[in-house]
């Protein structure tokens, strides 16, 4: 007999699985049907909810662990029943016999085929462990249709894992392998009604479940339609899939929850937004690289956003998103401080005159309140300063993609947004605000990618992570949670807004795929509170707060304000401040508590910016003197003019 069992081994075949690909703690994200069309996921003993496997096992063999594969008293029983009804009313294939039968595919039911089962199940207990066996029963026993395996049949019907079933639910998936597609539930839920309810009498009658959880389970309505399997991530599980056409189960590092959140989020932003419009959101860990959230489109089968393109990973022009890096570049190389005054004024380089997004002029301002409005001059003319090509060259070696048209160098367009870029690329870079300059690569399978150039030095990329942290919030949202900045691309095509907590980058894009314009779309109004509603539903990690950056009077003077390219070095001067005195004390109170405004005036050259505290005042550019209302207390006023020499005076007012 071990001869023959050697020399005629069964055939011990597992069906190939689905792909699937999970989260990192294991969930379920996205799976795929196999070759053949079948949703057949892999599922072991362990994986599945313990009272369907007794159920199962009190149903259909309850000697399963006791005999060889063969049951001899279930022979017995089965032919003793047959000879006094005359007929077959039950039969006597173990659950081993069972699985050689889905593992041979048989359909034809005759003695010599159920004498070759048991045959072949004497052999496959000799080889295969109880669970082994009853693992490949799990994956494969067929629930109607094209589904096959429990896991499947529990997400299809239940759209829940078969780790925890209820007794109705355990008892239905029990009935459907004996005829799997005159009891589908989608189709015909009367027959699958009726077959739980046979199981559950069965089990009742044999002591396994009390009456009246019998009588509970059969009160649970059957479902009646198919639901979806999960389709978290579509766009990322795709390209994964595609990328290893061989691999069964891929693991990422996303978080299935905070996945299902911001797709829903995406999908709810749009509608407010308008028609044919999508969205895409990416979350990572700073600390990391890994993503935790990769949202390619706001509907992944909505045919009229494009829903199949995956936003995260197009290239699309970035618009004011990089400029942050234009001034943490100009900061690093001496150029400015934080609050160095810089002109918004009507300006031509070279032929390009940018202009401001409202088309309107600020006069002068510091660089801090310049990134934080996002004015256009101000970034080109530091980019001018700096060179077009150095910042394309530095993008690049901090791992973005700069896609300029081809055979076309940098310009100064690309301060602006001149040039593509991807969502990805942008978090990545966003990261190295957040970690003393030092940009991380993100990913969310596989090993880390190698870590690029640093991008900024360590004071550079905390002056401009302080100023980005003062930006203004939307409406409705708490100041100083977040450091962020906003960015629109040209024509209305591409809203964007990225940021980062204490503990992860977001960034966030609205448009339509095809880039056609959307009216009035902006990073402001529409990427900015989907930014800020991104972070509330994962959770914000607060920020420590930064320290505050030196006023514009108490900087060395060639920082005080920055000379564009080729003007020189400011000359001497004989400006000087002629009120207030320096060191005075200035009466401006009045009867009742008012307070008159004080009459400033200096003497020699005409004044191109006047300072109170470090902060320029709204006071006409050429101007000798100035009406400036002051409160109460110790005050510094300085002066500035077109030449870049300036003059301040420390006063005090009652």
């Amino acid at each position: 007999m071990p001869a023959l069992d050697r020399a005629f081994a069964p055939q011990i075949t597992r069906a190939t699985p689905s792909a699937i690909v999970v989260d990192r703690h294991g969930t379920l994200l996205r799976a795929f049907t196999d070759d053949g069309g079948r949703w057949r996921l892999p599922v072991t003993v362990d994986e599945v909810d313990p009272r369907f496997v007794d159920l199962l096992v009190a149903y259909e063999d309850q000697r399963f662990y006791d005999h060889n594969g063969v049951d001899p008293r279930a022979i017995v029983r089965a032919a003793g029943q047959a000879v006094v009804s005359g007929a077959i009313v039950s039969g006597a294939s173990t659950l081993t016999m069972q699985t050689v039968r889905l593992m041979t595919d048989a359909r034809r039911r005759t003695p010599w085929r159920k004498l070759s089962e048991a045959v072949t199940a004497l052999q496959v207990e000799r080889r295969l462990s109880k669970d082994e066996i009853l693992t490949i029963y799990l994956n494969q026993a067929p629930y109607g249709g094209n589904i096959e395996g429990v896991r499947a049949a529990a997400l299809a019907y239940f759209g829940r894992e078969p780790a925890r079933l209820t007794l109705a639910q355990a008892a239905l998936l029990v009935a459907l392998p004996q005829s799997p597609e005159a009891r589908r539930p989608d189709r015909h839920p009367e027959a699958a009604q009726a077959a739980r309810g046979r199981v559950l009498d069965r089990l009742q009658a044999r002591g396994v479940i009390s009456a009246r959880d019998a009588a509970e389970a059969k009160r649970e309505p059957v479902p009646t339609r198919r639901r979806p399997v999960p389709r978290l991530a579509p766009h990322l599980a795709r390209d994964l899939v595609a990328a290893d056409p061989t691999a069964k189960r891929i693991e990422t590092t996303l978080d299935a929850e905070w996945q299902a959140r911001l797709e829903a989020l995406a999908g709810e932003r749009v509608d407010l937004v308008g028609p044919d419009v999508s969205a895409a959101i990416l979350v990572a860990e700073i600390a990391t690289g890994e993503i935790r959230a990769s949202v390619g489109s706001a509907r992944f089968l909505d045919p009229r956003r494009a829903g199949h393109v995956d936003m995260v990973h197009a290239v699309r022009s970035p618009g004011s998103t990089l400029k942050p890096f234009i001034y943490g570049m100009a900061i690093e190389a001496g150029l400015i401080a934080a609050n160095t005054l810089l002109k918004d004024t009507p300006s031509t380089f070279g032929g390009y005159e940018p202009d401001n997004f409202d088309d309107t002029f600020h006069g002068l301002v510091t660089a801090t309140e310049a990134l934080k409005r996002s004015l256009n001059v101000p970034a080109v003319m530091l980019l001018d300063a700096l060179g077009a090509v150095r910042l394309a060259v530095r993008l690049q070696e901090a791992g973005a993609t700069v896609a300029l048209p081809q055979s076309a160098s940098a310009t100064l367009a690309i301060g602006l947004g001149g040039f593509g870029t991807r969502l990805v690329d942008l978090a990545s870079l966003y990261t190295a605000l957040a970690r003393d300059g030092h940009p991380l690569p993100l990913y969310a399978h596989g090993a880390p990618p190698p870590v690029p150039h640093r991008l900024l030095e360590r004071r550079a990329a905390a002056a401009v992570d302080a100023i980005l942290a003062g930006m203004k919030p939307p409406q409705n949202a708490r100041a100083g949670l977040i450091a962020y900045k906003t960015g629109t691309s040209y024509g209305y095509r591409d809203a964007w807004a990225v940021g980062y907590d204490a503990r992860h980058v977001v960034a966030v894009w609205i448009g339509r795929p095809d880039g056609t314009p959307v009216a009035e779309l902006t990073g402001w109004t529409d990427a900015a509170p989907l930014l800020f509603d991104a972070f509330a539903r994962i959770g914000i990690a607060p920020r420590p707060p930064r320290p505050a950056q030196t006023p514009t009077a108490e900087l060395p003077p060639p920082l005080q304000r920055f000379l564009p390219r080729g003007r020189g070095a400011a000359q001497a001067s004989d400006l000087a401040i002629a009120f207030p005195p320096a060191g005075a004390t200035v009466a401006l109170g009045m009867p009742g508590g008012a307070r008159q405004p004080l009459m400033a005036r200096v003497l020699g050259e005409r004044v191109d910016a006047w300072l109170l505290d470090g902060r320029p005042l709204d006071v006409r550019p050429g101007r000798r003197t100035a009406e400036i209302e002051v409160q109460a207390g110790a005050h510094t006023l300085t002066v500035v003019t077109a030449g870049g020499a300036s003059e301040r005076v420390s006063f005090r007012v009652e």
